[in-house]
């Protein structure tokens, strides 16, 4: 298991190199001219030629990828284009930070209560108590974010006046519950399915059948075989919802005004600031690469049949 673990890590700067250099690409011959979008209507050609050549963006695009990495490697991610004067690793740090709380919340909410309820249905499979169960899921899993956002404000804040409706003051406060239930009501709803079907299927296998007939109590059964079993499917989806964390929400956030990443990123893409769409996409693809390596882990301790050579 170490050597596969060192040998995935060992392929990180690999897969950083390609995505970072696809970025640059993408950002030099894709439409749009970040020294436009930041003069704004002072625009003029000297004026543009001039701060170019500040950015140094009039330098080939190996010489600029090039002096990208090399200051990357030392942590330096850059200065924003939009900011002048702002580092991207301060612009983006602590907004990273909110992003990953709100998700970490959400993703709590929706593994505490989606694992449960789909055990719950695969166990009444056929009775009204399953039926119930995946009709509330589908219809919460297919309500968008504009609907709930605003009927849960109607509800807990206007009318019950029992939640702010807006801000941010960290992971144990009462400004985190309303966002948190919107964006974890769909991770409910899609972690019950997924249990559920996955459990279903356990359920039905051979050694199920011969645990019971050994005369294992009904819970050592439910617990060893039907539960660590049934949740293999259940750590893909969660894992990557891990990596996701640190993505951001931007309509939720936007919707509670909560100073996360999403609407950072969002706002990047629209006034081309590369630097800062560069060092978000290094993240991110840092946190998928982390969280499917912990997927695995996770696999060989839910099934002692999973080995890694």
């Amino acid at each position: 298991m170490l050597v596969y673990i060192v040998r995935r890590l060992l392929w990180l700067p690999v897969l950083l190199g390609a995505v970072t250099f696809v970025t640059f690409i993408l950002g030099y011959y894709g439409p749009g001219d970040p020294v436009q979008v930041r003069l704004g209507t002072r625009y003029t050609p000297e004026a543009a030629a001039r701060l170019r050549r500040e950015m140094g963006l009039d330098r080939p695009l190996l010489v600029q990828y090039a002096d990208y990495m090399r200051k990357a490697i030392r942590g330096d991610l850059g200065e924003s284009y939009t900011y002048p004067g702002r580092s991207v690793s301060s612009l983006i740090g602590k907004k990273i930070w909110v992003s990953a709380q709100l998700g970490f919340a959400a993703l709590l909410i929706g593994v505490s209560l989606g694992i449960p309820l789909g055990l719950l249905a695969a166990y009444r499979q056929g009775t009204w108590v399953d039926t119930a169960l995946v009709s509330s899921a589908l219809f919460f899993y297919s309500m968008p974010v504009f609907i709930t956002a605003p009927f849960l404000i109607l509800v807990l804040a206007v009318r019950l006046d029992l939640l702010p409706t807006a801000g941010w003051k960290g992971l144990f406060s009462p400004h985190i519950v309303m966002p948190a239930l919107v964006m974890g009501l769909p991770g409910i709803a899609g972690i019950a399915r997924l249990t559920r079907a996955a459990a279903l299927e356990v359920i039905g296998q051979d050694y199920i059948r011969t645990a019971r007939a050994k005369g294992l109590p009904e819970h050592l059964v439910q617990g060893r075989h039907v539960l660590r079993n049934a949740l293999i499917p259940v750590a893909t989806v969660v894992g990557l919802s891990l990596a996701g964390l640190v993505e951001g929400a931007f309509i939720t956030e936007t919707i509670f005004g909560i100073p996360g990443i999403g609407r950072l990123a969002v706002d990047s893409i629209f006034r081309r600031d590369y630097p800062v769409i560069t060092a978000l996409t290094m993240i991110f693809a840092v946190s998928f690469v982390l969280a499917n390596l912990l997927v695995d882990i996770l696999y060989a301790f839910l099934d002692p049949r999973i080995r890694y050579r």
